[in-house]
């Protein structure tokens, strides 16, 4: 598989689509975590984006490009729940339809939400069933267009725009920090990141119990594990995409863990101290600043806050006791 997935023509491309349809997402800084860390970092606040999450910058760029036939038979895409979102927003927007096959245990919150943005929901048991095999085969059988959630240049070179405004925003950044999931972020951000600053240092943060991309970046080949248990719903991997890890291999420099406890803790003191509502999934960047995990004195730090996508009872049971 060649590295040359996407190139950062793609990502400007897909800014060009975006434009004024997706929120142009703010960059925060705190003295307290600055302090804390020992460098000035830059906090990409995609929970405030369309949806609550990044994914919507995918799933446009994607649906946007298909044809007005296929808009007409609908979409379809398998996620747990930020995905879900995001495709039932943009394909409403289009004039299309969506279909979601959801885990039986997703956030209620995000399925509401999914819901509320007017897909269909299928549901599936993600410790028995295989979501691809659902979605192919419903797919096939009403015609309806795959939305992948992260393996596809398309969706890749959308997530990447997350970057590409980030770099616009805050000059000479030194090391770029970003979720992993199935790498779909990471990658397009890493191919706008290495284009824009070249000399950047790209970091990945996986939970430890889903870390299949730093496995793969070790063995030089893609890693399957057993599906994680992890509290990080969006980051709950078991292998990385195949497009994705072609462009990672290349332009990542690492990946490093952090735990459910670790994560809680930055929710907390993004709450607390930046006043911003993250879900999990979205605060893994800052639990790998606070735990040192990625340390960089003096440097100019950005981080992607990925999501924050998370319910109230949800949030105040993970961070009440903190």
């Amino acid at each position: 598989m060649s590295s040359d997935v996407i190139g950062v023509e793609d990502v400007r491309a897909a800014a060009a689509r975006l434009d004024g349809v997706a929120h142009r997402t703010p960059v925060i800084t705190s003295r307290s975590l600055d302090a804390i860390v020992g460098s000035s970092v830059h906090l990409k606040a995609e929970c405030l984006q369309r949806g609550g999450a990044f994914k919507f910058r995918g799933a446009y760029n994607k649906i946007s490009s298909l044809s007005p036939d296929a808009l007409g038979r609908g979409v379809i895409a398998y996620s747990s729940g930020n995905h879900a979102q995001a495709v039932a927003i943009a394909a409403g927007l289009l004039g299309s339809s969506a279909t979601i096959v959801m885990p039986e245990d997703a956030p209620r919150a995000k399925l509401d939400a999914t819901r509320g943005y007017g897909a269909e929901v299928v549901f599936y048991d993600r410790w028995s069933e295989s979501r691809e095999e659902i979605g192919a085969r419903i797919a096939a059988e009403r015609g309806l267009e795959l939305v992948k959630p992260y393996d596809d240049p398309l969706v890749m070179a959308g997530q990447g725009t997350t970057a590409l405004e980030l770099l616009d925003d805050v000059d000479e950044l030194d090391v770029l920090v970003v979720p992993v999931g199935g790498g779909g972020l990471i990658a397009g951000c890493a191919t706008a990141a290495a284009a824009l600053r070249p000399g950047i240092r790209v970091v990945g943060v996986e939970p430890e119990a889903a870390d299949d991309t730093r496995r793969s970046l070790a063995a030089g080949e893609r890693i399957h594990i057993e599906l994680p248990r992890t509290i990080a719903d969006g980051l709950q991997s078991s292998e990385p995409g195949e497009l994705t890890f072609a462009v990672n291999r290349r332009l990542v420099h690492e990946v490093v863990t952090v735990g459910d406890d670790e994560i809680v803790d930055a929710m907390a003191f993004l709450f607390d101290r930046v006043k911003l509502v993250t879900e999990p999934s979205g605060a893994v960047g800052v639990a790998a600043l606070l735990t040192g995990r990625v340390r960089a004195p003096g440097a100019r730090i950005g981080v992607v806050i990925s999501g924050g996508n998370v319910g109230v009872a949800r949030f105040a049971e993970l961070v009440g006791g903190r």
